[in-house]
């Protein structure tokens, strides 16, 4: 049963860290599972999470150094000699140490290396260090299961038992050739139906997926998320087996990828958090907010270009309409665009650009017919003369299609040039918008009125 974490338990294992009582901390938290543990400490202080740290076995608390907050853990290591880090990451597979490894400063990365006994697991992680960040290779974990073509049944199972005692989870076992290259995947059930005699190669499963260990891990998740894998192998150019992703590898990407997608739209240029401090956050919003402020000051002068309608009295309600139009083109716009960055980072956005143009006009016809029956139906309750309310209108519908544009195709342009579409939401399609939705309005209406 798992445990309640509250106010009362925290309290009850900070008493038991004050007096020292280690062993009723250990038979608190021995049967309990790495992620409840690692929540305890992210609600503990520095020290007392440390103490935690130290006092349970490295089996365990290498997993809870990777659930923690990374913020805690990058206290946490501070606190650790060189030689607790190693006994940590010898624990862990080796996608998971030279993730700590690498948020380790350079001068300590030599001297945990140096501890860590298996020169194996030192080879495989330095190797994962030198893989460029965001690509397959800097995520992938060198424990798998592999066998030869050319071994037999018996010999294939002896391999299998040696390398799974290595391996956290057994997801899919891979048939390579003397080059090493991968040429296929294996089949637990083709391997126990198989004559005692036989050979691999009698057995193996030709199409098996892969990823270049080069590959961008964000399309590395759309190939895993498309074909339902639990785990992918990734080779080189030569097709030479290296190591394996597996979906919490993933589940982590997806993950980040959606919370920098949902600051963009926020106007957050940095990855910030609401912990970080109060010169990080500034500087994390201001540059949007100074775009934003340059937008509406631009918006101000359009609409001092127009002041000469003020001169009639009937036609200054024209003013009164500004907020509306600015609200409706920066809705339309966040709309369209958070439709297609979706679609983008779904991969489901398909057909040529002429199409897309079609369907958002018509989208936006239909949608800015109906607000401006609403406009309309306003101007008559309001008593507006009715040319004026037919002016508002037209404006309406022509900002409606504009902002949809815009919304669509400026995130589809980023894609194709190799930007973040996710740029595209938020308060850049908000700011363009409100300038050209003010724009496009104030020349409608005057064309209209006869200004």
């Amino acid at each position: 049963m798992a445990i309640e974490i509250n106010k009362e338990f925290i309290e009850q294992i900070e008493i038991l860290i004050k007096n020292q009582d280690d062993t009723a901390i250990l038979k608190l938290l021995d049967d309990e599972h790495h992620a409840d543990i690692a929540e305890i400490l992210d609600l503990l202080n520095l020290d007392e999470a440390t103490y935690i740290i130290k006092l349970l076995d490295s089996e365990k608390t290498a997993e809870i150094l990777m659930e923690i907050d990374e913020d805690t853990r990058e206290k946490v290591l501070k606190k650790l000699s060189a030689k607790e880090i190693a006994e940590e990451l010898e624990e862990l597979d080796t996608d998971d140490a030279a993730d700590i490894i690498a948020e380790l400063p350079e001068h300590r990365q030599q001297r945990v290396i140096a501890h860590i006994e298996d020169e194996e697991h030192v080879a495989d992680i330095k190797e994962l260090l030198t893989y460029d960040d965001d690509t397959a290779g800097s995520i992938m974990a060198k424990e798998l299961v592999k066998v030869n073509e050319n071994w037999t049944i018996p010999r294939c199972v002896k391999e299998m038992r040696a390398q799974a005692e290595e391996v956290t989870r057994v997801h899919s076992i891979y048939v390579i050739n003397d080059e090493e290259q991968l040429i296929g995947r294996l089949s637990l059930k083709d391997l126990l139906i198989a004559p005692a005699r036989g050979n691999i190669s009698k057995i193996v499963r030709p199409k098996v997926d892969s990823v270049n260990v080069n590959e961008n891990v964000e399309e590395v998740a759309k190939i895993m998320q498309k074909y339902d894998l639990e785990a992918i192998p990734v080779v080189d150019d030569n097709m030479i087996l290296l190591g394996r992703i597996t979906i919490d590898d993933i589940v982590d990407v997806i993950k980040e990828e959606a919370e920098k997608d949902y600051q963009m739209a926020a106007g957050l240029t940095e990855d910030v958090e609401a912990d970080d401090s109060i010169f990080e956050l500034v500087k994390g919003r201001l540059p949007w907010l100074i775009l934003g402020l340059l937008g509406s000051l631009g918006a101000v002068t359009i609409m001092q270009n127009f002041q000469g309608l003020m001169s009639n009295p009937e036609d200054r309600a024209l003013f009164f309409f500004t907020p509306l139009i600015a609200a409706v083109a920066g809705n339309v716009g966040v709309q369209s665009s958070a439709i297609i960055v979706q679609g983008l980072a779904n991969d489901i956005i398909k057909g040529s650009f002429l199409k897309r143009m079609i369907k958002e006009i018509s989208i936006s016809v239909i949608n800015g017919l109906i607000l401006s029956f609403i406009i309309i139906a306003f101007g008559v309750v309001a008593q507006y003369k009715l040319i004026f309310t037919i002016a508002v209108s037209i404006s309406l519908i022509s900002v409606i299609i504009i902002a949809s544009l815009i919304g669509t195709f400026v995130p589809l342009i980023l894609d194709k040039r190799g930007i973040d579409p996710a740029l595209a939401t938020g308060p850049f399609i908000t700011t363009s918008n409100d300038i050209f939705g003010i724009l496009i309005y104030f020349m409608i209406a005057k064309l209209i009125l006869g200004i």
